[in-house]
């Protein structure tokens, strides 16, 4: 990500959500998240929502910023969109090939070429080490990047999207690098997995 722009997305889970809460600005709250980034040279986009209370504060929260690795939140609801589907099961063995590494330190990038492994594995690799070999293997699996923006957009996400290996998308790649989103948008998008409403 450029040096110069910064996102940040917060979301205070301290305790379950209630069902239903509007939200409401929260002042001090307001202005400590200012005086926090006051000084800083590049852009910064900011979203907190405590989800109990509805308490709010934000700064630029709908411009849109390079995810980086955020992406693979979306790439990981497509692949249980998938199995919800009955496209994919959580326990399936998978044949991995060498094509399939990506250049770097990954660890599923050391693998031997034909060795199997759990789709659950790749899943696991790729949320808690941000494996890219495994977020690029389960992109395709869960039918490439337009299948997870069409998720996306039946979800009312408008500006959160997949820009690498995607058709149509290479302008935005070029901008924003693997993926784009704001942060009101993936603070809306963790939201709804803590709620069980993602799938």
């Amino acid at each position: 990500m450029n040096a110069g722009r910064l996102a940040l997305a917060a979301l205070a889970l301290v305790a379950p959500p209630l069902a239903s809460q509007t939200a409401k600005p929260d002042r001090a709250l307001q202005r400590a998240i200012e005086s926090a980034v006051a000084g800083f040279h590049g852009k910064v986009g900011v979203y907190v929502q405590h989800l109990r209370s509805g308490r709010t504060a934000a700064i630029d929260a709908d411009s849109v910023f390079p995810t980086a690795s955020m992406i693979k939140v979306p790439i990981l609801l497509a692949t249980f969109d998938a199995i919800r589907r009955g496209a994919l099961r959580y326990d399936d063995s998978l044949l991995y090939r060498d094509s399939l590494m990506y250049p770097g330190g990954d660890i599923l990038g050391m693998a031997k070429d034909s060795s199997r492994i759990d789709l659950s594995r790749v899943i696991m690799l790729m949320i808690t080490m941000s494996d890219n070999t495994a977020a690029l293997w389960l992109q395709q699996l869960a039918g490439t990047g337009t299948a997870i923006n069409d998720w996306l957009a039946g979800h009312g996400f408008d500006s959160t999207r997949m820009n690498s290996r995607t058709p149509g998308r290479h302008g935005n790649w070029e901008q924003y690098g693997w993926g784009q989103t704001t942060p009101r948008e993936i603070a809306r998008l963790l939201t709804m997995i803590r709620r069980e409403e993602a799938v």
